[in-house]
């Protein structure tokens, strides 16, 4: 044991260097007096002291505040970059005050926690170190109450790697602590720690910590699947894209190259929503973790590691991109303003009232669009105008079960939407009067001129109405009583009756064919 950690076990606190620039905040009682209890003191194990970010929690702080920021002022990205520029500790702290930071929420490491228990039953001190700023770090500390002090990130001292290193040594001593952690910027802390313990270690990381370090334990910890990966691209939600083949098959173009055609665009569609489904998936994380289904997505549980996720963004939109290439200029340009409004959506419009579900209902319309551009046909006004009241009425009955079920589960008004439960009552008034407005328009369509044209038994379509009709006042009624999936495109797709309806509306479509 090293003089200075003798010292600061027989004194009970820091150095005024520590005290100053670590903002290491003993929890535990003032300095002892100097006889049995500090020799007593003198034979307790050394220290455990355990990283946050990637370690006690399956996140990082760092990406998770930048995205919140990005979320609520999008224009302060100039101010983030600026930050960056000054260096990572000025960018931390430019972060450190998100109002919807709540630490209960986040994702901790069961396995992690269960050595912190362990380690607390032994009689051992417990610290937590991060390069997390330290607003975070001790709000952490704070809601957890096991720790006896921390050291973080301060306005001009980045607490990571080297210098979490020398923080921990010139605390602890050389060797006279025990430490958690999870990557690269861990392995100089590893290297004088008693004894080392890794999750989540990346191959490269842990040759280099066997290298270095003798005395190694690995806590398990779940890898991420394919079904993890599916659940976070939203695979069942590529169904939406199929809309790109109304055009054409209300325009009968049942040749080879339509098919492929259309093909391609229902790709580009889904690589590209997926892209921007992990981007809405950042930028809520705080929220979703509120929710009571959304709070199992992978991002908001942890299953999958935020860096993962970013980098995975651009490869989805270049494929996305590439794969239009290969339909036509048209639906590259419809393939754009769809690309330009969802990533609005996830930055602005989501946060606004009505704004919110009209962007919504117009991606399901681009996507109509999108299917006519690739198949070079104009698509009827009064198809498309079907479209986004059909799509209004959904979007506005997603907002209605959500705020049902914040108010069946006594949750205040959520901080990512501009609804109150007050508004439940105007709300679904609002779904029932977009879908009966989509009745009337889809009627006008098959009265239309264009309709005529294309269906040689238009009359058939007239039988189309009722059915959808009962569909849209069944889906009313459930998200009434509470029993309607977050989701109600997710509902109908997994919903018996639901899907009985749709395909008794296309024979009857087929049959005006």
């Amino acid at each position: 044991m090293s003089e200075l950690h003798r010292e600061f076990l027989l004194q009970r606190e820091f150095p005024p260097e520590l005290r100053e620039d670590d903002r290491l905040e003993p929890t535990h009682a003032s300095p002892s007096a100097v006889g049995s209890e500090a020799l007593e003191t003198l034979l307790q194990p050394c220290p455990l002291v355990v990283d946050l970010d990637g370690t006690l929690v399956r996140s990082d702080l760092l990406i998770e505040t930048a995205f919140a920021e990005l979320g609520r002022h999008p224009h302060s990205a100039v101010a983030l970059v600026k930050a960056v520029c000054r260096g990572k500790a000025c960018l931390k702290h430019r972060l450190s005050q998100p109002t919807d930071f709540d630490p209960a929420f986040l994702p901790y490491d069961e396995e992690v926690v269960k050595v912190i228990r362990a380690a607390r039953e032994e009689g051992r001190s417990i610290y937590l170190a991060s390069a997390s700023h330290e607003r975070l770090v001790g709000a952490v500390a704070k809601h957890l109450g096991f720790f006896d002090g921390w050291f973080a990130t301060s306005e001009t001292t980045n607490c990571a790697a080297d210098v979490k290193a020398g923080k921990l040594i010139a605390a602890f001593g050389k060797s006279g602590f025990d430490y958690i952690g999870n990557d690269a910027a861990d392995l100089p802390v590893w290297r004088y720690a008693a004894k080392s313990y890794a999750i989540r270690t990346p191959p490269a990381v842990a040759q280099k910590l066997a290298l270095q370090c003798a005395d190694v334990q690995y806590l398990p910890y779940e890898k991420a699947t394919w079904r993890t990966w599916a659940r976070l691209l939203r695979l069942h939600q590529y169904v939406k894209n199929g809309l790109v083949f109304i055009p054409l098959l209300i325009n009968q173009l049942f040749d080879v190259n339509s098919f492929v055609s259309t093909g391609l665009a229902f790709l580009a569609f889904s690589l590209c929503a997926s892209g921007v489904y992990i981007l809405n998936d950042l930028v809520d994380l705080q929220d979703d973790r509120g929710h009571r289904t959304k709070c199992r997505r992978p991002l908001a549980c942890g299953d999958i590691p935020l860096s993962d996720a970013i980098a995975v963004i651009p490869i989805l939109l270049l494929l996305s991109l590439t794969v239009a290439v290969m339909v036509t200029p048209g639906f590259v340009l419809v393939l754009g303003g769809y690309f330009a409004l969802t990533t609005a959506y996830s930055f602005f419009f989501k946060r606004r009232i009505i704004l919110d579900v009209v962007a919504l209902a117009s991606l399901y319309t681009t996507r109509v669009i999108g299917g006519a551009a690739a198949v070079s046909v104009w698509p009827s006004p009064w198809l498309l105008a079907f479209m986004m009241s059909w799509f209004l009425s959904l979007a506005l009955v997603k907002r209605y079960t959500e705020l049902i079920g914040r108010r069946a589960a006594r949750l205040p008004d959520s901080k990512g939407r501009d609804y109150r439960k007050a508004d439940i009552g105007m709300v679904g008034a609002l779904a029932a009067g977009a879908g009966m407005n989509a009745l009337t328009l889809f009627a006008l369509y098959a009265a239309s001129e264009n309709a005529q044209d294309i269906f040689a038994r238009p009359g058939m379509l007239w039988l189309v109405g009722p059915i959808l009709a009962c569909w849209i006042a069944r889906i009313l009624m459930l998200a009434h009583r509470g029993q309607m999936h977050d989701d109600p495109v997710v509902f109908a797709i997994k919903d018996k009756v639901s899907l009985a309806t749709l395909g008794a509306a296309s024979l009857f479509v087929l049959a005006a064919m």
